[in-house]
């Protein structure tokens, strides 16, 4: 019998992988399966080379727990090892320091096996003995046992063994007895050997029987040893595609479509991707796509191997270039792995675009479902933006679709401004922006619907690409003015009459919480509305970009600003100032008159100081003046303010202008239609 003491330089090395490996310690079993897939798959290639000639056999990897007993075994029928093999790759451990080790992989117990090559010694995680007993493929070999007790001291000597390949036995310590349940077992397999290129068996099948399962004398295969990743895609049916997603993702709707990765240069990586339906629902989760390596599950943490925005997606990437004990920090550092993201965003990408040239009835059709993604792509990833370019579909209000370059050739003519720039007008909601899509409509002007949960910043992103093109929401002013072709006409009113109907129709809006109105006038089209209401379009979309991005949340919490705009060649209107300025004129004007003597006499005052101190005669005349003015001008806002009250036309105008905008709600909502039942 050999004995000795495993070659590291440190003694405590199994108490710390006790301690720091406890919290990720279900890795033992993928680790001792991995190394038994590897066994046999390193006899099956010396087969295959003619280097072993012997037969086979099953080749199968068992896991067996024995709860009586307390252990739990692993069994594979690969190229065995002689007791130089477990010299070599057992008792000697490369290995720097406890303190370094603690220091720099404590949190990280993936790092600690796949940087020290660990990945047997995990076994003691969970043990309080392991044992291995081996027989080598290699003629001649004499079969060999050894054991440790979790201490740096071992023991190894001949056994009986008859059967090539290795069998490696856990004692499973009192921490730990969750490992001797069957149904751990079988969870944690599922979860890491489910796809494994060799039957991994474990228990039996099960049966229901006299109102219970029981187990049958069938072995239970974990896995399935070729799943439709590691095949051509010429092999594949569309069936076989859907079928291996709900296989993934069980009671889940099919998904729209997928694409199969598979390359050999400069990396190696296969996989299939699949496009679920996402719609507006923008969750970016973290294990939506697994990762493998030769079909070994690491991890469904995949930041850093695919783009963010790709999150989205659901599905498998297999690359033996990525280690199988994959760290964090590793995969946003490591080139191999920026290469590998790079692949599949171009692949995505080309595929895409393959699908909208080859069918695109059917992309336009699956547009909606996928919009959200390609839009998320494009606002994160500049290469992805440049190749989506050419596919990305835009939809109007009748619901056409076009390319950019479509669209642009659509609307060019007709809505281009005054400055060269193409204006594409846009509607967030159909229903409520009725009104000014129609009257959009009536100009010849097409409108786009945009009321995706992206289109806020994929919007102001496309006005950065595409040159001169600007975009307008259609009720963020009245028709004449989304496109200007010239400077907008003059009201056609002097300043008295603007001071009379701002007062006017100031005095009747209702207050409305966080929200605050600016009132204008201007010369449209007599036909239209006597009254419109528009938002301030860089205001609103910075509003709207604030609900996303924290950062603005300066412009979270500004009121929202509206204009209301009197549109002073509508007869209404018209009629309504006359009715004023004949009610009003005798008690408006000597104010009026005063105010005009007033700020005469204050513009002398202040052009004889100029850039001399005012003496105290000048400075009280100042302030009285400026007291006059303000007194004669509350009087006149009072003189209109009470003529308002008694003109419900103004009120019902402006009350009309806030329906069509919904933004008439409660006791205002209630008096507009007592008042509209009074006027009939």
């Amino acid at each position: 019998m050999q004995k000795g003491q495993i070659g590291v330089t440190t003694e405590n090395i199994f108490p710390v992988i006790k301690k720091f490996l406890y919290s990720d310690n279900e890795i033992f079993l993928r680790e001792l399966v991995a190394n038994a897939i590897d066994a046999t798959q390193k006899l099956k290639t010396l087969s295959s080379f003619g280097e072993y000639k012997g037969e086979l056999g099953d080749m199968r990897v068992e896991v067996k727990v024995d709860k009586e007993a307390g252990t739990l075994t692993v069994t594979d029928h690969g190229i065995g090892m002689t007791a130089d093999d477990i010299n070599k790759y057992i008792n000697q451990i490369a290995f720097s320091g406890a303190e370094e080790f603690v220091n720099k992989y404590k949190d990280n117990a993936n790092s600690i096996i796949g940087h020290f090559g660990l990945g047997f010694y995990s076994a003691f995680m969970v043990s309080s003995k392991v044992e291995i007993r081996s027989l080598s493929y290699q003629e001649g070999a004499e079969a060999v046992r050894w054991t440790c007790d979790g201490s740096p001291e071992y023991s190894m000597e001949p056994c009986d063994k008859t059967t090539r390949g290795t069998e490696i036995t856990l004692w499973i310590d009192d921490d730990n007895k969750e490992y001797l349940e069957q149904a751990r077992i079988d969870l944690l397999l599922k979860k890491y050997c489910r796809f494994l290129p060799v039957p991994v068996v474990s228990g039996k099948e099960q049966e229901w029987k006299d109102g219970k399962y029981v187990d049958t004398d069938r072995d239970k295969v974990i896995n399935a040893t070729e799943p439709a990743w590691t095949k051509k895609p010429s092999d594949l049916t569309d069936d076989d595609y859907r079928n291996f997603y709900h296989e993934l993702y069980p009671g889940q709707e099919d998904p729209l479509f997928w694409i199969h990765l598979n390359v050999d240069y400069p990396f190696n990586l296969t996989g299939i991707l699949y496009f679920p339906k996402i719609k507006n629902n923008l969750d970016i989760r973290k294990d939506r796509i697994q990762l493998y390596c030769n079909q070994v599950f690491v991890t469904d943490s995949v930041e850093g191997v695919v783009p963010e925005f790709m999150m989205l997606l659901q599905g498998v990437i297999d690359s033996p270039d990525i280690p199988l004990n994959v760290s964090r920090s590793y995969l946003q550092s490591d080139r191999a792995v920026k290469k590998i993201s790079g692949y599949i965003t171009k692949k995505v990408a080309s595929r895409l675009e393959d699908l909208f040239k080859a069918d695109r009835a059917d992309f336009e059709s699956k547009w909606d479902d996928i919009k959200i993604f390609i839009e998320y792509g494009m606002l994160t990833d500049e290469k992805f933006c440049d190749a989506a370019l050419k596919f990305t579909l835009l939809r109007d209000t009748e619901g056409k679709y076009f390319t950019l370059d479509e669209y642009k050739t659509l609307v060019e003519a007709s809505q281009t401004d005054k400055d060269g720039n193409v204006v594409y007008i846009y509607a967030t909601d159909p229903v409520e922006q009725y009104s000014y899509i129609e009257a959009a409509n009536a100009k010849g002007y097409n409108v786009l619907l945009m009321n995706g949960q992206l289109d806020g910043h994929f919007l102001s992103m496309l006005e950065n690409k595409l040159e001169k093109t600007t975009f307008v929401r259609v009720d963020s002013d009245v028709a004449d003015n989304l496109v200007p072709k010239a400077d907008k006409k003059d009201s056609g009113l002097n300043a008295d009459q603007i001071s009379l109907l701002t007062t006017l129709f100031r005095s009747q809006l209702p207050k409305l919480e966080k929200s605050e109105f600016m009132v204008s006038f201007e010369s449209l089209d007599p036909a239209a509305n006597p009254v419109l209401i528009t938002q301030n379009e860089y205001m609103r979309r910075m509003k709207d970009m604030a609900a996303t991005q924290p950062g603005m949340s300066f412009y979270a919490k500004l009121p929202d600003n509206y204009n209301l705009i009197v549109n002073t060649s509508q007869p209404v209107v018209a009629r309504i100032l006359a009715d004023a300025e004949k009610a009003l004129d005798e008690k408006l004007n000597p104010l009026r008159a005063a105010v005009s003597a007033d700020n005469e006499r204050l513009t002398a005052v202040r052009a004889e100081v100029k850039d001399n101190k005012p003496t105290p005669e000048q400075e009280a005349e100042e302030k009285k003046l400026m007291e006059s003015v303000d007194k004669s001008r509350k009087e006149q806002d009072s003189i209109v303010t009470t003529y308002a009250a008694g003109q419900p036309a103004v009120k019902q105008m402006i009350d009309l202008a806030l329906l069509g905008n919904g933004l008439l709600q409660g006791r205002e909502l209630s008096d507009f239609i007592r008042r509209s039942v009074s006027l009939l």
